[in-house]
């Protein structure tokens, strides 16, 4: 099947499997469910010994691993694969990452102690793919009484003398429910994945023939190195890029007691995780697209569900997702092309970093009211155009009122000013490398339901919102935000007013 046949088959396969036209969420019967659970203890779930295995590595084999699925289900089986180098005893702490008094997690349980041992590192296979086939170190049954959210695993070696110090890493899941609930947060995980540079250099961004070289593939069959963009932060390896760009906003939202409920970016190939919901959040850094997510969260804002793009570069490379060499689904992503169609002025820019793309994607403004546009990334202040906007109420702001620094490392810009009703709240300039200008636009637009789209147009925007416990504030092209910021936080509210009713 060639790429355009694949697009029209899951064209047409999610609109068939959509929500009927403006059908609202069946009632919630736990609405208060994330708001009790936060009021149980918390605890750290910060690395304190990590090293890699030298200077320029992305790894830690001293203690790494990953687990056999993205998103698992209370009463489902998760297994968690390990290595170790030198074989050593070693321990697993869950967490369930929120806000828990300001603590930023809560410990579900401890696993072990294991005998540990190396586990090899496999060859790089067709695709430049390295694909681990471990032997798993155990096997969790997600407990009933665990709610929905991100998890991280903590683990921590034992060393066999007193003399001798411990080294940990993580490993990161999503537990995931069918409940009703208020808000779907999308965690950005095929994007983690497509970065993921384990165990040498090998994301979909090291082909040696371009940096964009369509025909790639990456595994969720190994452990997450260390993150590679923007800052050094090791103390988050093996959890993805969740620290980094979700993390603040999870941790906003539950210190303020929203009806929260997580995913993965594959759960939402099934178009019924998205009709529980009534408004979508894309956290952070949120890329790389199966076709099928598209047509579905296209087809859900058709049906009345509300969506903020709290996040930016978004919906932005098509990567189908294939079963891994044992048959389980939705383990491997391959890079194919973009999405969107390209205005003529921009072919040759693009042609220049991408490399031989051809563009058949859907155009991704159509769920998000922007895209991404050349140049891709920089670093500007977030400046208000609509300050009598509902979006602005109580916070002030006046036309040419700037949060310093809230736009970065990437954007969307040109807008689909197309489309009626399509509003610019917030626009301004871009600088790459100090250089090269570029122009943002943040965007908002009603869908049929009186639902609402919001692009906030920046993966720096969840910097607003909280700087919880092991977050690191990011910067990058000369500029950075400034932690957490009310206005953000109003603007934040002020959506999920609208997008929840």
């Amino acid at each position: 099947m060639d790429r355009r046949d694949f697009l029209k088959t899951t064209s047409a396969a999610a609109a068939a499997g959509t929500r009927t036209l403006l059908s609202a969420p069946s009632p919630n019967p736990h609405p208060d469910l994330i708001k009790a659970e936060n009021t149980r203890a918390g605890a750290s779930f910060q690395l304190t010994r990590m090293m890699p295995d030298d200077a320029k590595s992305y790894r830690t084999s001293l203690i790494e691993g990953y687990c056999s699925r993205q998103s698992v289900k209370a009463g489902e089986k998760l297994d968690i694969f390990v290595s170790t180098k030198p074989a050593v005893r070693f321990t697993i702490d869950i967490f369930r990452m929120g806000y828990y008094g300001g603590a930023g997690s809560r410990l579900m349980t401890t696993l072990g102690p294991f005998d540990g041992k190396e586990q090899r590192v496999p060859e790089m296979g067709e695709k430049r793919l390295r694909e681990c086939q471990w032997q798993a170190s155990t096997t969790l049954v997600i407990p009933a009484d665990w709610p929905s959210g991100v998890y991280l695993g903590r683990l921590t070696t034992l060393p066999d003398t007193a003399d001798r110090p411990y080294w940990q890493s993580y490993v990161i899941f999503i537990v995931k429910d069918d409940r009703p609930a208020g808000i779907l947060f999308q965690c950005s995980d095929n994007t983690w994945q497509a970065y993921n540079r384990w165990p040498v250099n090998e994301s979909l961004y090291t082909d040696p023939r371009a940096a964009h070289a369509p025909g790639v593939s990456v595994s969720f069959d190994r452990p997450y190195g260390k993150y590679i963009q923007i800052f050094e932060n090791p103390l988050s390896v093996g959890s993805g890029e969740f620290l980094l760009w979700e993390y603040p906003l999870c941790y906003w939202l539950e210190k303020e007691g929203y009806d929260v409920t997580y995913c993965s970016n594959a759960d939402n190939l099934d178009p019924a995780n998205l009709s529980r919901a009534k408004a979508l959040i894309s956290a952070g850094h949120d890329e790389y697209w199966d076709v099928r997510q598209f047509q579905n969260v296209k087809q859900a804002i058709a049906g009345g569900l509300s969506v903020l793009w709290l996040s930016a570069n978004d919906v932005y490379m098509v990567t189908p997702f294939t079963a891994n060499a044992k048959g389980d689904a939705n383990r491997r992503l391959t890079r194919e092309t973009c999405y969107g169609e390209f205005r003529e002025e921009e072919k040759e820019a693009y042609a220049k970093i991408l490399g031989p793309f051809e563009n058949p994607g859907p155009d991704e403004r159509d769920i998000i009211g922007a895209r991404t546009i050349v140049p891709f990334n920089g670093g500007g202040d977030w400046t208000c155009v609509q300050p009598d906007h509902w979006l602005f109420e109580g916070t002030g702001m006046k036309k040419g009122d700037s949060i310093p620094g809230l736009v970065g490392w990437e954007f969307h810009g040109d807008p689909d000013t197309a489309r009626e009703g399509l509003e610019v709240i917030a626009e301004g300039n871009v600088w790459a490398g100090g250089t090269r200008l570029g122009r943002y636009a943040a965007t908002v637009f009603e869908g049929p339901g009186k639902n609402i789209v919001f692009n906030a147009s920046t993966i720096f925007w969840n910097q607003g919102l909280a700087d919880p416990p092991g977050h690191m504030i990011p910067w990058s092209h000369y500029s950075r935000p400034h932690g957490p910021d009310e206005r953000v936080q109003r603007i934040t509210a002020n959506a999920l007013k609208k997008a929840l009713g």
